[in-house]
């Protein structure tokens, strides 16, 4: 079967004033049809560009370098603007931003912003005029209704500072899910939300991916969120992909130092304060050979020369490290 989101070898480099950043180096996803697949990392790994190149709204001066991005067996790569928007973004791949109180604009209703998504990306059905703008507003009253947002017969007609926090979030799922897509890219969506709602959005996307088919592509830096929600992940440090399989096996039997050292990070496992030692190196000055030498306590000589290989650990993650090349 074919995945749903196959990115493979991907690189992006970014001019910049003090040289050219090499952002994303050969990073690989893997999403199947109906799993909900985790993107773990710390900050300046190059998460927020890899979904930015799958959504095709890299910023200027950002390009693809090398690689493929393929999606439902089409490589977005070579869609131009107006496809991407037009056949792509909304319609097909769903968004989910990370902050609810910044992702609506809060002079216009909510059902205006909501009903413009559809008008612009959802799939014709035959409709025009009032009939379609009726058939799309009854689509959302019951997406929200799903979602369990409060009256949603009259939610549309409220601006968004009259909905909470948890509230804006199943608002944003709904937006995302409108127009039927059949992949939602999900950007650490919980990061501001108290930790009893962070749990009800969780539990709710879950159902959701199993109720309307998707697939759910989550970018995270919390563990404990990867364990409660997903199926598969991939570890990113300093644009590369490091280690990918199940989240059952990875949590189990971590094989790349780095993700031993975000586990042990985890509150859960923390015996201190004290992270990880070191930075995530810069993008326009990365080392020549394993781009986490500088910071992993299993260094070998071997490790400063060249990029190692990806291999596979007994667990069958596939790991980029020499202990397993």
């Amino acid at each position: 079967m074919i995945p749903a989101l196959d990115v493979r070898g991907l690189k992006v480099s970014i001019r910049t004033d003090e040289g050219i950043a090499r952002v994303l180096d050969d990073v690989g996803v893997t999403l199947e049809r109906g799993r909900i697949l985790g993107v773990v990392g710390e900050s300046g790994c190059g998460k927020s560009t890899l979904i930015r190149a799958i959504m095709g709204i890299l910023p200027r001066g950002a390009s693809v370098d090398a690689g493929e991005i393929w999606f439902e067996g089409e490589n977005l790569l070579v869609f131009s603007e107006e496809e991407l928007n037009t056949t792509v973004r909304s319609s097909r791949i769903g968004f989910i931003p990370q902050d609810p109180f910044l992702a609506l604009n809060p002079v216009f209703k909510v059902g205006t912003q909501l009903l413009e998504i559809m008008r612009g990306h959802a799939p014709a059905d035959g409709t025009r005029g009032k009939e379609r703008r009726k058939r799309h507003v009854g689509r959302l009253v019951s997406l929200l209704k799903r979602m369990q947002v409060p009256d949603p017969e009259t939610a549309l007609e409220r601006y968004p500072h009259q909905f909470s926090g948890g509230q804006r979030q199943r608002l944003l799922i709904a937006a995302a899910l409108a127009c039927a897509p059949g992949l939602v890219i999900a950007d650490e969506p919980t990061t501001a939300l108290d930790v009893t709602t962070q749990h009800e959005i969780l539990l709710l996307l879950r159902e959701l991916v199993a109720e309307f088919g998707i697939s759910l592509l989550f970018v995270t830096h919390d563990f404990g969120v990867v364990a409660e929600l997903c199926d598969d992940l991939c570890v990113i440090y300093a644009g590369q992909t490091v280690e990918a399989g199940t989240v059952r096996s990875i949590l189990a039997e971590p094989a790349h130092p780095y993700t031993r050292a975000l586990l042990a990070c985890h509150p859960d496992r923390a015996t201190s304060f004290v992270g990880i030692p070191g930075l995530v190196p810069s993008p326009l000055a990365r080392p020549s050979g394993c781009l986490f030498a500088p910071r992993c306590g299993d260094v070998q000589p071997v490790c400063l020369g060249a990029r190692p290989a990806q291999g596979r650990a007994l667990s069958g993650a596939a790991v980029r490290c020499v202990q397993y090349a």
